[in-house]
């Protein structure tokens, strides 16, 4: 049986333009659409969902899951959506579905001016220890699924750790099951002048044996996922400069955007860094973000 893609939701105006998007990517994938709400969310989030003082909380949750699979099988009929509602926190309750979906969708949350940019806590903490792949949307992102990604390409950012890159695999899947190209990206830097090796910078030696390492790098990553995917055309592209600068550029016109996030086994707080951070927050298209094991 398929595993489902999990939606979570909160009410929000960013969770519901979450659930257009995954409505749309589950018919991609032929998949059911889960929808999930935990119950103790606004805990976390203050969620702007406007309710009744006097409705029970029972009552709102059951509203809130229910009104967001009932606009799932409105963006897409005749879709398989099945919503739950879970009384827990929603980081273990999220990291938990992501455990048991092909990906985990969650809306971008804000505060202020800025709300579109930033993401929320509970989004960030759960995209940093989930166990699968979590896609954040930010608005404005809800037609880039299905129909709306032909013409586009899956971009994946290529880690530094290249050998078996479960963001690279994942990358070229989305990508084919699209039907369109996948554009492996490495940034790389021009080194500073050191002095013992002077010759060698002035000549342009040392940036030469720095893109050269890329290269390598890029080529490692692909190598063996690409063989996986002999139908998706793979397009190299090495680009001398800071790696969040490169992947947001990236983005601006891509059907999604792939990262990995490294997870040390034993190690505690958040397992993402600053160019994944960067990214969750102001990339221009959705971001999925995929555990790479140390």
């Amino acid at each position: 049986m398929d595993l489902p893609l999990v939606v979570g939701v909160d009410g929000s105006e960013p969770s519901l333009r979450a659930v257009d998007w995954a409505a749309e990517e589950a018919a991609l994938h032929g998949i059911p659409l889960r929808v999930v709400h935990a119950s103790l969310w606004e805990r976390y989030e203050r969620a702007v969902f406007a309710s009744d003082p006097g409705a029970s909380e029972q009552v709102l949750t059951e509203v809130i899951a229910a009104a967001a699979a009932k606009r799932a099988r409105r963006r897409v009929p005749g879709l398989d959506v099945t919503s739950e509602v879970v009384a827990a926190a929603p980081v273990p309750v999220l990291r938990r579905a992501a455990r048991e979906a092909r990906a985990l969708v969650l809306g971008a949350r804000g505060r202020g001016s800025a709300a579109e940019l930033l993401l929320g806590s509970v989004g960030l903490a759960v995209a940093g220890h989930a166990d699968g792949p979590v896609i954040v949307v930010h608005g404005g992102h809800g037609s880039h699924a299905g129909t709306g990604a032909r013409g586009r390409r899956v971009v994946v950012g290529v880690p530094g750790e290249p050998a078996n890159s479960q963001a690279v695999r994942f990358a070229l899947r989305e990508a084919a099951r699209r039907g369109v190209p996948l554009e492996a990206v490495r940034a790389w830097h021009r080194p500073a002048p050191p002095q013992t090796t002077e010759h060698l910078w002035r000549t342009g030696g040392l940036a030469r044996a720095h893109r050269q390492r890329a290269a390598e790098t890029l080529e490692t990553a692909l190598r063996a996922p690409a063989g996986e995917c002999p139908s998706v055309e793979v397009r190299r592209r090495l680009v001398e400069g800071n790696a969040r600068t490169v992947l947001l550029d990236a983005s601006a016109d891509a059907a999604l955007l792939v990262i990995g996030a490294r997870q040390p086994h034993g190690h505690l707080g958040l397992h993402i860094g600053r160019v994944t951070h960067a990214v969750l927050h102001h990339a221009a298209c959705p971001v999925a973000v995929v555990p790479e094991r140390a």
